[in-house]
């Protein structure tokens, strides 16, 4: 039967498994929870020397050149190229000392059998000092904001870090700063000090517009290797990737969250591209490169990618005051189907979001919103059903548990006032909620 959804605006403290030594589970479509390998802030530096590559998928560019006219497989060549030149200079790799860390120090004593360790997210290079502190370092991806000195990447690249270096594509490096984090969207902001002209800020794109199909080209350090280019298409839209989870455990160590509208590709990512980019053909950005779905911790085909529309609303803030404020609406649940409406005697088109538990004197408890209390055995497993379906929010429509997240995200604030559709005992009603601030993790 269908997993609980986990939303933005959800507090949960749900038990999730790791693909490898590094997943965490999340909902990848609206039918079923799959399986989601952070993709790394942890690369371990291999033996050959960081270098420019542009390793783009053969596979990928041998069916598209096939697909095309005659004599149209050297403009996509030369569409390639000018997007790596356009593109590389904006991206930077990130090198993370993690001092004093219970997860470098399992790291370290794992890793002879486990090459990835149990490292935060991916490869582990834990070592032990004569003081005896234990120490890792971590390889990701980022890429320049403005010419200001902003650097952006994941927030689990930097989380913990006590030390920063970034480097930039004509081998400078220097010494960064965190000005801001956001662990609810994935996301962080360095700061370092060198001259405008050194900095090249990468071009957003419009998310809006993004379709399943269109070529992707991702560039960032995947296993260190640096400027590392990877091509392919967007395969997916409007999948949801959780965050707030304790990667040792893999159990949250506090509230659990979803990313809302996150985009998938198939454009090679591996642990490295955490904070990388994701570009269209006008090498205009698409997203942050931040997870990966895998059983072996390297690229399955099955990449996601936080959009360029959250990225906007979540770095200047960022960057002003350091933090973002997310709403929250303080509910958990899972979507309608078939099963679960002839459960609670509805309609079996009923569509909409079932409401699970709510917190405790949040904004959704305070509004009166009921929760599921019902026991049931469906498909030959006990679930728990009975509550409020929300079938609507400020009169758009929530055909899965997924919309609300979407919505609260992209069009509300802290503060302001929802009105909820509901179905409740078969009867239609509506709920003002006014949302909260998530619960910084």
């Amino acid at each position: 039967m269908k997993h609980t959804k986990l939303l933005a605006t959800l507090v949960v403290v749900p038990a999730l498994v790791l693909a490898g030594c590094s997943g965490i589970q999340a909902s990848a479509n609206a039918n079923q929870a799959s399986k989601v390998s952070i993709v790394n802030a942890v690369a371990q530096v291999p033996v050959a020397a960081k270098a420019a590559t542009s390793n783009t998928s053969a596979s990928t560019a041998s069916s598209l050149a096939a697909a095309l006219p005659t004599g149209t497989a050297s403009d996509l060549q030369n569409v390639l190229e000018s997007i790596y030149q356009k593109v590389s200079p904006s991206v930077v790799s990130i090198d993370v000392i993690i001092g004093n860390s219970s997860s470098s120090s399992t790291a370290s004593s794992n890793g002879q059998n486990n090459p990835f360790g149990n490292s935060p997210f991916g490869f582990g290079n834990g070592n032990s000092g004569n003081s005896g502190q234990t120490t890792s370092e971590a390889l990701g991806s980022g890429f320049v904001w403005d010419t200001q000195g902003h650097i952006v990447t994941n927030n689990h690249v930097i989380n913990g870090a006590t030390h920063i270096t970034v480097t930039f594509s004509d081998g400078t490096s220097v010494t960064a700063k965190v000005v801001g984090a956001d662990p609810n969207a994935d996301l962080a902001v360095l700061k370092v000090n060198v001259p405008a002209s050194k900095l090249v800020p990468v071009t957003l794109g419009n998310t809006a517009n993004v379709k399943v199909g269109e070529l992707a080209i991702a560039i960032g350090e995947p296993f260190g290797l640096q400027e590392t280019m990877t091509q392919g298409i967007i395969s997916g839209l409007s999948r949801t990737l959780p965050v707030g989870l304790d990667s040792q455990t893999t159990q949250s160590s506090g509230p659990t969250y979803n990313i809302p509208d996150i985009i998938q590709t198939d454009a090679p990512i591996n642990p490295g591209n955490s904070g990388g980019v994701l570009v269209d053909t006008q090498g205009h950005l698409i997203g942050v490169t931040a997870a990966i779905e895998s059983n072996s911790n390297s690229s399955a085909g099955i990449g996601f990618v936080i959009p360029t529309e959250i990225v906007q609303k979540v770095i200047p803030s960022l960057i002003k005051t350091g933090t973002y404020k997310h709403p929250y609406l303080g509910i958990s649940g899972t979507d309608m189907t078939p099963a679960i409406a002839k459960a609670m005697g509805l309609p079996s088109t009923t569509r909409g979001a079932l409401v699970g538990t709510i917190s405790s004197g949040g904004p959704a408890a305070n509004a009166g919103l009921q929760g599921s209390t019902q026991q049931v055995t469906i498909n030959g497993q006990q679930t728990t059903v009975g509550g409020d379906v929300i079938t609507a929010i400020n009169g758009q429509p929530v055909n899965s548990f997924d919309d609300i997240g979407s919505y609260l995200f992209l069009n509300t604030t802290p503060g302001q006032t929802v009105t909820l559709t509901l179905l409740r005992q078969g009867k239609t009603v509506t709920a003002k909620v006014t949302l909260g601030t998530m619960p910084v993790q």
